[in-house]
C-alpha cells in the first residue's frame, strides 16, 4: 500500500492540475518500498549475527559443561570399575569390597553410554551434534558380565598378554576368599602359581584356558584365549578380537564396539602376582607356597602317642599337620568308624595308606590287624603287601573276592562274639580277652556297592556292632551323599574330607561347604578337613605322605607272630589232583571221587569237594573253555570201577549209547557223557531222538543200577533240558554272559565275569575244579574193509565213484560183480565163485523176489547212499547202526539178521581205465 498510494495521488493531481510535474510524485512509492525492504534486510542480518553469536557462546558453555560432567562421570566409572593400571595407581583399592566389582570385568577402554542429557536446539545441526556427543562417554571402562566368560581372539602373543591383564585385574578386584583359580596350569600359565587364589577355595572358581585346552567342568568363570579360526569355548559369551592393544573389537550380546585393551607381559604379571602373594601373607596370613609335602617319618618321631593313648586300648595315629601341630586321630575315641571322602587326584589313597602305616609302626599284630579292599583298580595297597599287620587285600579285579571276603567278615563277627562269650566279657576292652582290633579299610566304597549293593546291609550291621567286637571301618569314597546311607553314616562320627566337587557332599559329611571350596590340582592335593564328633566345625589338615622307610618301620614293628587271618585267600586259578588229594586222604582209597577245592567263607574254611557213586548223577554246565571236558576227565581218571565214556564221534557215540541201552553197566560204574547238548546235533533227527531217549532212560535208572552218570553241556534246550532236570547235582562253570549263567539255573549275584576255567558253583558253594591228569590218547582201531565171502551178496547202492571203487577192490580180490538184471537172466553165475549182485534201489524193487531171497537167505549190503530206502529194502522196523555218509559205510544183513555197520573198500579207480557199471 505504501508503494501504490503515491502513484494514485500523483495521477489524481495530474488530472486536476494537468501539470506533468505531478506525475514525478508517482515514483516516490516504489522508492519508499525499496528503501523499506532494504532496511528490513539490513535489520534481519544484524539480528542473525547477534543470535548466532549468542548461540555459539551458549553451545560453547554447554560443551564445556558436558566435558566437565563427562570427566566426572569418567572418573566415577574408572573408580567403580578400575583396570590393572587403576588398581596399581591406588593400592587401597586392591581387594576392596564393592558390589560394583563383584560380577563385572573391565575388558578395555572405549565409548559407552553417558548419563548426561541435553534438551533444546531443535533444528540446529551443531546442537544436534552436541546432544549426540553428550550421550556417549569416551575413554571409559567397557565392562562385561563376569560369569558370561571372556575369550580373547588374536595371535598367540597379543592374546596371551590381554588374557594375563584380565586375570590380574580379577585377582586385584577379588580377594582369595572370594575367588579361586582351578584347573591345571600349563607352561604358559606357570606365572599364576604365585597367586594366592590358587591356595584356598572360594565360591567363585576361575579357569584360565589357553588355546586348544579344555575348560574344567568345575569352573564358574572362564577367561580363555583362542587363535583366529579356532572354535570358541561355549562358556565364553564375550569375544575380544585383539589386533593390538590400541585396536580391538568387543562382541557381546550381539553388539560390536571398538576398544583399546590392556596387555601385560609375563614379567609384569609375575611381579603383580608376587605382590599379591606378599599382600595375602601380610594381610590374610595366607602362605601361597607351603614348604612342601609333609612326610610321615618327620611327624612320627617327635609325637608321643603314649600321652594321647595312655592305655594303649585306643588307635591313635598321626596322619598329618593341623596348622603347625601334628594331627592325631583315634579310631576308638573319635570313631569307632570313619569316612574319608575326596575326588580323584585329591590324595584319598595316600591318606588311607598313611593312616594304616601310622598305626602299624606303633603297634604289633597282637594289637591291630587290617583287611584292605581296593575297588579303584586293584593297585592302591600293593605297597602294603609285606606289612605283617595286613591280613589280606580285596580288589575289584577279583569279581567274587568282595562277596567271599564279606562273608568271611560275617564269620569273623560270629567268631569274635563266640570268643567274648567264652571269656564272659562284654567287649574287647575286657582284660580277659586277647583279641587284636581289626580295621577294615575300603578304598572307593561306592564302587564296591555298585558291584554288590546287597553288601551295604552287611557294613551297616558291622558298623552297629563293631565297637564292642573291636572291628572298625574306614570307608573311602569320592562322594558321600547318596552313597552311604544314614544308618551307616550315623555310626561313623569321624569324618575326613579332601576336595569334593559337590557342595552337597561336603554338607553331608562335614555340615559345611568348605570341602567343595578346597583347591584342586597338584597344589590342593593332600589338603583335607577333619571333623570329629566333638568338633564344632571342620579343622584344616595337611595329610602326610608315606614312603618305603615307613613301610620298613611298620614291617619291623609287626613282630614274628603272624596274625590270624579273618579270611582265607581266594581259590587258586589252577589246582592239581595231587594237591587236592592231600586235603582228602579217603579219596586215595577210592571211596570218593575228588572234584575240586570248595570255598566256604561263612565257615572260614576250604575243603575238598567230592563225588560218590551214590550221588547218581552230576551235570556240569559252562561256556566254551570253561573246563567241562576237564571235569569229566577228572572223574573218569579216579573211577574205582568200570568207566564208560560216550565218544564224541557220531558212529562210536551211537554204538556206546546202544550198548548201554542193551546191557546196563555193572554197579559202581561211571558213565561219562561229554557235550550232552551236542548229541542231538551230531546225529540225524531220527537217530538223535532215539539217542536222547536212551540217555534219559539211563539217567532215570542210575539209582537202581548203582551207577554214577557224569555229563557236561553248554546249553539247556529242548530234550536236553528235560534230561538235565533228572540230575540230582549240578555244577555251574563260567559262562561268557550273565544271561547264560541265569539260563543255566545260576544265581545272578554269583556270576563272576572273567572267572578262570574250572571255577564253578556246586550246591551253592564256590569251588575250583582240579586239573585232570594227562592220559595218553588212544586212537580208535581202524575198522577193516569188508569183503564179500558168501556165494551170493546183494549190494544196493547208487552209481558213484565210491561204489565203483568198492566193486573194483572186490574184483581184485576175486569177487565178481553182476547187475541185478544180469543175475535175473542167468542165476548160474554163482557157480564160478562169490558174486556180488549190484543194483540201485529201483532195480531191486523191480526184482522184489530176488531181493526177498537175498535178505532172507544171503548177505544184503545197503550203501549209506540208499539210507532213505533202507527200511523199504530190508523190511526192518528199527534203526540200523548209525553210519556217516560219504565215508564208505554200509549196512550188512546176513540171512535176515540185525543190520551191522561195515566199511567198504576205497581203492582208487585208475583214470585211464574207467570201470563200467555192471
Amino acid at each position: 500500500m505504501a508503494a501504490v498510494v503515491p502513484i494514485v495521488g500523483a495521477i489524481g493531481l495530474w488530472l486536476v492540475t494537468g501539470s506533468i510535474l505531478s506525475l514525478w510524485l508517482a515514483a516516490l512509492g516504489p522508492l519508499i518500498a525499496v528503501a523499506t525492504l532494504a532496511d528490513a534486510a539490513r535489520s534481519a542480518r544484524r539480528d542473525r549475527r547477534l543470535h548466532h553469536a549468542d548461540a555459539t557462546r551458549v553451545q560453547a558453555e554447554v560443551a564445556q559443561a558436558v566435558a566437565r560432567r563427562h570427566d566426572e562421570e569418567r572418573r566415577r566409572a574408572w573408580a567403580r570399575h578400575p583396570d590393572v593400571a587403576s588398581f596399581l595407581a591406588r593400592d587401597d583399592e586392591v581387594w576392596r569390597r564393592s558390589p560394583d566389582r563383584d560380577d563385572v570385568l573391565v575388558i578395555g577402554e572405549g565409548e559407552i553410554a553417558s548419563d548426561v542429557r541435553i534438551t533444546g536446539g531443535e533444528g540446529d545441526a551443531r546442537a544436534i551434534a552436541l546432544r549426540a556427543r553428550s550421550s556417549r562417554l569416551s575413554h571409559a571402562p567397557v565392562i562385561a558380565s563376569l560369569h558370561a566368560g571372556v575369550v580373547v581372539v588374536g595371535n598367540a602373543v597379543i592374546a596371551a598378554a590381554v588374557q594375563r591383564a584380565l586375570v590380574i585385574q580379577l585377582c586385584l578386584a577379588l580377594p582369595p576368599g572370594d575367588l579361586a583359580i582351578v584347573g591345571p596350569l600349563t607352561d604358559g600359565l606357570a606365572w599364576m602359581e604365585a597367586l594366592p587364589h590358587r591356595v584356598v577355595g572360594a565360591p567363585r572358581r576361575l579357569a584360565v584356558v589357553l588355546s586348544g585346552e579344555t575348560v574344567p567342568s568345575e569352573a564358574d568363570i572362564v577367561i580363555a584365549c583362542s587363535a583366529p579360526g579356532d572354535p570358541l569355548p561355549p562358556q565364553c559369551g564375550t569375544v575380544i578380537t585383539a589386533r593390538s592393544p590400541d585396536s580391538a573389537t568387543v562382541e557381546r550380546g550381539g553388539e560390536v564396539s571398538e576398544v583399546s585393551v590392556e596387555a601385560l607381559a609375563v614379567e609384569q604379571a609375575a611381579a603383580v602376582a608376587a605382590m599379591l602373594a606378599e599382600r595375602a601373607e601380610r594381610v590374610l596370613g595366607l602362605r601361597v607356597r607351603d614348604s612342601g609335602p609333609v612326610t610321615l617319618a618327620d611327624l612320627a618321631a617327635p609325637v608321643d602317642l603314649a600321652a594321647v593313648d595312655a592305655s594303649r586300648s585306643g588307635l591313635a595315629a598321626v596322619i598329618g599337620l593341623e596348622g603347625r601341630e601334628p594331627a592325631v586321630v583315634d579310631l576308638v575315641a573319635d570313631g569307632p568308624h570313619a569316612v574319608v571322602a575326596g575326588v580323584t587326584g585329591s590324595g584319598k589313597s595316600e591318606l588311607l595308606i598313611t593312616w594304616i602305616l601310622a598305626l602299624c609302626r606303633t603297634r604289633s599284630t597282637r594289637e591291630v590287624t587290617f583287611l584292605l579292599a581296593d575297588f579303584k583298580g586293584g593297585t592302591a595297597f600293593d605297597s602294603l603287601a609285606r606289612v605283617p599287620h595286613v591280613t589280606g587285600v580285596i580288589t575289584d579285579l577279583d569279581g567274587a573276592g568282595a562277596r567271599r571276603a564279606i562273608e568271611s567278615l560275617r564269620a569273623e563277627v560270629r567268631w569274635r562274639e563266640g570268643e567274648l562269650a567264652a571269656a564272659g566279657a562284654r567287649d574287647i576292652l575286657d582284660p580277659r580277652v586277647a583279641l587284636p582290633r581289626l580295621v577294615v579299610v575300603v578304598d572307593e566304597f561306592a564302587a564296591l556297592l555298585g558291584d554288590h549293593p546287597e553288601l551295604h546291609a552287611v557294613f551297616a550291621d558291622v558298623a552297629a556292632r563293631g565297637r564292642a567286637l573291636g572291628i572298625h571301618l574306614v570307608l573311602g569314597t569320592q562322594r558321600a551323599a547318596g552313597v552311604i546311607r544314614d544308618s551307616l553314616l550315623a555310626n561313623c562320627p569321624l569324618r575326613i574330607s579332601l576336595r569334593v566337587t559337590d557342595a552337597a557332599d561336603s554338607r553331608s559329611l562335614l555340615g559345611t561347604d568348605e570341602a567343595a571350596l578346597l583347591p584342586g590340582g597338584a597344589e590342593g592335593r593332600g589338603h583335607a578337613l577333619l571333623r570329629r564328633a566333638g568338633d564344632a566345625r571342620p579343622r584344616p589338615v595337611r595329610v602326610a605322605l608315606s614312603g618305603p622307610s615307613d613301610i620298613d618301620a611298620a614291617a619291623a614293628r609287626g613282630g614274628d607272630e603272624r596274625p590270624r587271618r579273618p579270611w582265607l585267600p581266594g581259590l587258586p586259578p589252577r589246582l592239581s589232583l595231587a594237591e587236592l588229594a592231600e586235603l582228602s586222604p579217603t579219596a586215595v582209597n577210592g571211596e570218593v571221587l575228588l572234584l575240586g577245592l570248595a570255598d566256604e567263607p561263612h565257615l572260614q574254611r576250604q575243603r575238598a569237594a567230592t563225588l560218590r557213586i551214590e550221588d547218581r548223577g552230576l551235570l556240569v554246565l559252562g561256556g566254551p573253555g570253561a573246563g567241562l571236558t576237564n571235569a569229566v576227565a577228572l572223574a573218569a581218571a579216579q573211577a574205582p570201577s568200570a568207566v564208560m565214556r560216550i565218544p564224541a564221534a557220531p558212529e562210536p557215540m551211537w554204538d556206546a549209547i546202544a550198548t548201554l541201552a542193551a546191557e546196563p553197566p555193572p554197579p559202581g560204574s561211571l558213565v561219562c557223557i561229554d557235550d550232552l547238548d551236542a548229541v542231538a546235533m551230531r546225529l540225524p533227527p531220527d537217530y538223535a531222538q532215539v539217542a536222547i531217549e536212551r540217555i534219559e532212560e539211563l539217567v532215570r535208572r542210575a539209582g537202581s543200577d548203582g551207577v554214577l552218570i557224569l555229563a557236561s553241556a553248554h546249553r539247556l534246550a529242548g530234550a536236553v533240558a528235560r534230561i538235565a532236570d533228572l540230575f540230582p547235582k549240578r555244577l555251574l562253570l563260567p559262562f561268557p554272559t550273565r544271561t547264560e549263567h541265569i539260563a543255566a539255573g545260576g544265581d545272578p549275584a554269583a556270576f563272576v565275569p572273567g572267572a578262570p576255567p574250572g571255577r564253578g558253583v556246586l550246591d551253592g558253594t564256590a569251588l575250583q575244579v582240579a586239573l585232570a591228569p594227562r592220559l595218553p590218547s588212544l586212537a580208535p582201531d581202524p575198522s577193516p574193509d569188508w569183503c564179500p565171502s558168501a556165494p551170493l551178496t546183494a549190494f544196493a547202492t547208487r552209481r558213484s565213484p565210491a561204489a565203483r571203487a568198492a566193486l573194483d577192490e572186490w574184483e581184485r580180490r576175486g569177487v565178481r560183480s553182476v547187475s541185478v538184471d544180469g543175475y535175473a537172466a542167468d542165476p548160474a553165475v554163482t557157480a564160478d565163485g562169490p558174486v556180488v549182485v549190484v543194483g540201485e534201489p529201483d532195480d531191486w524193487q523191480r526184482h522184489w523176489r530176488l531181493l526177498a531171497d537175498a535178505r532172507g537167505d544171503h548177505d544184503l549190503v545197503v550203501d549209506t547212499s540208499c539210507a532213505a530206502e533202507f527200511r523199504l529194502l530190508t523190511g526192518a522196523r528199527t534203526l540200523p547202526p548209525y553210519c556217516e555218509s560219504g565215508r564208505g559205510r554200509a549196512w550188512l544183513i546176513s540171512a535176515g539178521g540185525d543190520a551191522v555197520r561195515i566199511v567198504l573198500p576205497s581203492a582208487e579207480v585208475r583214470p585211464n581205465r574207467p570201470r563200467a557199471w555192471p
